[in-house]
């Protein structure tokens, strides 16, 4: 193991200074721009030329290449994921065949809709059967997602959206602070694109676009919750429990329209920077433990008030922003040795908490660098749960696009607080209008207990190939 972290150390960093030399053969120097210009162009780079957000505009009424006369777009993209887990038992982790289709059209003047449905199988867990618990194959061999299903509705300067959506109030690199509102599918950690872990909610939503204020409202009478997948699985979200523990989860009745989540939000441009403000009266997306005997488990969504607000300045040679989030009303665990190896007393001790970060995003020609700190403060800790009262850590992600077609990436994650991180190279080619093939290692590592190392025997060489049509 340490020689392979070893050599995913070397490759990662191989991959970023590879890309100055294979960009040798181009002569001309960049033009000068500033840095949010910068950076929306990186964005834009070949290996992600046809993302997903770029899709949606492709489908926006109006625009696209296919059309059956009545405004009716579509669209969508066909992928395979082959993943390979290297530690023993090495083993096949995805097999996976997906598919999303977008569709999207105009009703009248200034009501349209948009329908994205996904659906996905994996034959990983039937080849590797003698691994996976029988709950994790059922979970993970095939799956079917209602992705987005609104209306959109415009007047004057309001927009309304009625319907199954994504609202994204916040986006760092690497996590989640100010993105209260939308549920993941964390089957797969925090390793896939934001964008396609994303669950919807069911909700109406209510903007006002002035000149440099926007106002949101926001109603999710039916709130969706993580996909954590089941114990066993190889980023179950509490890994400490057995295999085959039988998990029960406690989710707000359908029926209550008490049981709904509300919230509001306003951001203003002063003086260059982009300031927002926002509260969320929720039921937590992420489940807690609560209750635990060996061979049982339970788990509840505590209703949490959360405050919080992000913002963002182009500072000329680079891009300033930064998130923090109060919570209330969620618990943490502790765990009591009992004497008997493996077991424990599992106990909840309710705490406010802050999150936050801190980022600097840098562009350069075809580089992109991005810095963060980011951590969470705890107002009532105790000594026995799994984290300080002060958790801190670092990312660092380096970005370069190589022509218009290859873009090489090294992001390394790491705690303050312990022997703690990640590392991810990987390298991306699109080698048709339409095409793009994503290859890369994820590993996780360190000798104390934390997020990454808990992950420790998952490390994973992938590849992706994807067709938009």
């Amino acid at each position: 193991m340490p020689r392979l972290k070893q050599l995913a150390l070397h490759l990662g960093l191989a991959c970023a200074a590879l890309s100055p030399l294979l960009a040798v053969a181009q002569s001309a120097e960049p033009e000068q721009i500033d840095a949010a210009e910068a950076i929306e162009s990186a964005d834009d780079a070949a290996g992600d030329a046809m993302s997903d957000a770029e899709l949606d505009s492709l489908l926006d009424v109006g625009a696209g290449p296919e059309s059956t006369g009545t405004g009716l777009k579509w669209g969508g993209y066909a992928e395979f994921m082959a993943a390979y887990t290297l530690p023993e038992p090495d083993r096949w982790s995805h097999l996976r065949a997906r598919a999303e289709l977008t569709g999207s059209g105009a009703l009248a003047p200034r009501v349209n809709w948009k329908l994205t449905a996904r659906a996905e199988a994996d034959g990983a867990f039937d080849l590797e059967d003698a691994h996976y618990p029988g709950p994790v194959r059922r979970d993970q061999r095939r799956d079917f997602m209602l992705r987005e299903a609104y209306v959109d509705i415009g007047h004057g300067d309001w927009e309304f959206r009625l319907g199954r959506q994504h609202v994204i109030w916040g986006e760092m690199v690497g996590f989640f602070f100010a993105d209260v509102v939308s549920a993941r599918d964390l089957r797969d950690f925090l390793l896939p694109e934001f964008e396609s872990m994303r669950i919807g909610q069911w909700a109406a939503r209510a903007e006002y676009f002035g000149s440099d204020t926007h106002f949101e409202l926001l109603w999710v009478p039916k709130p969706s919750f993580d996909e954590i997948g089941e114990p066993g699985s190889d980023f179950y979200a509490f890994p400490w429990l057995p295999a085959d523990t039988r998990v029960s989860e406690d989710k707000p009745a359908d029926d209550d329209i008490d049981n709904g989540n509300w919230g509001a939000r306003i951001s203003h441009l002063v003086g260059g920077w982009d300031l927002s403000a926002f509260y969320y009266r929720s039921y937590d997306v992420s489940p807690t433990l609560y209750a635990y005997t060996p061979g049982q488990a339970s788990l509840r969504h505590e209703r949490l008030h959360q405050v919080g607000g992000t913002f963002s300045k182009d500072m000329g040679s680079f891009v300033l922003k930064g998130e923090a989030v109060h919570t209330r009303g969620r618990s943490l665990n502790t765990f009591r040795p009992i004497g008997i190896p493996g077991a424990f007393e599992l106990g909840l001790e309710p705490t406010d908490m802050v999150d936050y970060a801190l980022g600097v995003d840098m562009p350069s020609g075809d580089w992109r660098f991005n810095v963060q700190y980011y951590g969470r403060w705890l107002e009532d800790h105790h000594p026995l749960m799994m984290s300080d009262r002060n958790e801190t850590g670092v990312t660092f992600q380096v970005v370069h696009g190589v022509g218009g077609d290859l873009e090489t990436e090294l992001l390394a994650v790491s705690s303050l607080n312990r022997s703690d991180y990640m590392l991810r190279p990987k390298v991306s080619w699109k080698f048709a209008p339409s095409w793009r093939v994503v290859t890369g290692l994820d590993i996780f590592g360190g000798s104390d207990p934390g997020l990454f190392s808990a992950y420790d025997r998952q490390d994973r060489a992938y590849l992706e190939l994807r067709h938009w049509f």
